[in-house]
């Protein structure tokens, strides 16, 4: 049985997942991390130093505020973690990637299986299209998420310049310069409005045809099953970093 404790427990991806472990029996979650320390299954602490539960791995799906506190954990307890939380600035990612020189770190944008594969066909068209499709990116979510754009949209867009033949310029907002669209761009677009839970099209646009692939999540529940199943695939691995395609390789 492996034990889980599990950042940002209290918050609705932190239920959801709680939900999906109680339905499984190869894991459990033994204590929280929040700043709302209310819970009736395990002991939650807003300040995970404060923390003295035994267990195998840390799941993040908290706030980027969250993160250097639980890293800071990790390390001192040599525990594999898996980082789902998103919008996390440049320092903070590079304290992740210094932190794999002491333990296990899975860091994914996105945790859904779906996603991967949309990130790796969009490489694969970008690398076929090349110069002549101009891209577009195009996320929507619900009206609660703060950041924007979204970690996955991100994700693909760097899914995309590994394809293409050139280094492109991330463009977010295009009301701010009035131009035409140079060739060298990925746009992103961010929709933010009701209960959306996630959907990303990847528009290549070329001359009189278009290409989208696209990607829609109907419930968080499939981001909640892909951290679980990486926090599993990360036990008895060594210090390092992993994402999806190393978890994917593995099953």
């Amino acid at each position: 049985m492996t034990r889980i404790i599990l950042s940002g427990c209290n918050g609705k991806m932190g239920k959801t997942i709680t939900q999906c472990v109680a339905e499984r029996a190869d894991c459990e979650i033994v204590a929280g991390f929040d700043i709302n320390t209310e819970s009736s299954a395990f002991p939650v602490f807003a300040d995970p130093a404060a923390c003295s539960v035994a267990a195998d791995v840390i799941v993040d799906f908290s706030h980027p505020a969250m993160l250097d506190g639980v890293l800071a954990y990790a390390k001192a307890h040599k525990l594999p973690i898996v980082i789902a939380t998103t919008g996390l600035s440049n320092n903070q990612l590079q304290a992740i990637q210094e932190a794999t020189n002491e333990t296990a770190i899975f860091s994914s944008a996105n945790m859904s299986l779906g996603i991967s594969l949309l990130a790796e066909l969009a490489k694969k068209a970008a690398s076929v299209l090349g110069t002549s499709f101009d891209v577009e990116i195009i996320e929507k979510h619900h009206n609660q998420k703060i950041d924007a754009p979204s970690g996955t949209a991100l994700m693909l867009g760097d899914a995309v310049k590994e394809g293409l033949p050139y280094s492109p310029t991330y463009v977010f907002d295009r009301h701010a310069v009035r131009q035409k669209r140079e060739p060298h761009e990925i746009g992103f677009s961010s929709i933010r409005g009701g209960t959306i839970v996630g959907e990303h099209d990847v528009l290549f646009a070329g001359h009189d045809e278009c290409i989208t692939l696209s990607h829609s999540a109907t419930s968080k529940s499939v981001f909640a099953v892909g951290a679980i199943n990486a926090a599993l695939f990360l036990i008895g691995k060594s210090a390092g970093y992993y994402t999806m395609k190393e978890l994917v390789a593995e099953s």
